[in-house]
């Protein structure tokens, strides 16, 4: 019997290095995660490519997509809006395969409710000031920006107890290999494949 695939969502605040973590951890030949790329109302940062790193839309859009009920989750964070295409996630799952979400913690509080048996990674900056070093060193934030970012960050911290577990990002390979033994360890996780088990010796 084919097990269903593992929802795996990775967040944390802006500026702790989601993308950069999502990435290396994608670039590696043993991660076999399938990536759900989020749709987002933000311009395109230098070298991201619209279906690749996002689908980017414009705000009327992504309202219709809301409307039409078409994203698993959906915030608005700092003036743009984000959120996961619903149909893409429950197609792959289907089909016994893993699916890697890194979205912001607002969009992870709702697929929590909506996908409560998902496996939720916070990942978490070394402390606020390195947060707030990475923030400033992309050299695209306006100082107001930069300190709107670091309030909502504190925000955001406070809502950790809502996750399975806490990666530290001190350093990015540290970071992946934490994240991959997480997953194998649910894969393993009695709650997950006992079920399968029940119907093959014949009690529901």
């Amino acid at each position: 019997m084919k097990e269903r695939g593992l929802l795996i969502v990775l967040s944390g605040p802006s500026g702790v290095g989601k993308g950069t973590v999502r990435k290396e951890l994608f670039s590696q030949e043993d991660t076999n995660f399938h990536y759900s790329i989020s749709m987002t109302t933000r311009t395109p940062r230098e070298g991201e490519v619209d279906g690749i790193d996002y689908f980017f839309k414009s705000r009327d859009q992504f309202e219709s997509l809301i409307k039409q009920n078409k994203l698993l989750e959906w915030a608005e964070y700092v003036g743009n809006y984000y959120g996961t295409p619903v149909d893409y996630v429950e197609k792959t799952l289907s089909e016994g395969k893993d699916v890697f979400l890194e979205i912001e913690v607002q969009g992870a509080m709702q697929v929590k409710k909506a996908f409560p048996e998902g496996l939720f990674i916070f990942l978490a900056p070394p402390s606020l000031q390195e947060l707030e070093d990475r923030i400033v060193n992309r050299g695209t934030e306006s100082k107001q920006l930069v300190e709107n970012r670091m309030n909502k960050a504190r925000d955001e911290i406070f809502l950790m107890n809502a996750y399975d577990y806490v990666v530290i990002n001190d350093e990015i390979s540290n970071a992946c290999d934490k994240i991959k033994a997480i997953v194998v360890a649910e894969h393993c996780r009695r709650e997950r494949v006992e079920a399968s088990y029940k119907k093959m010796v014949g009690v529901e």
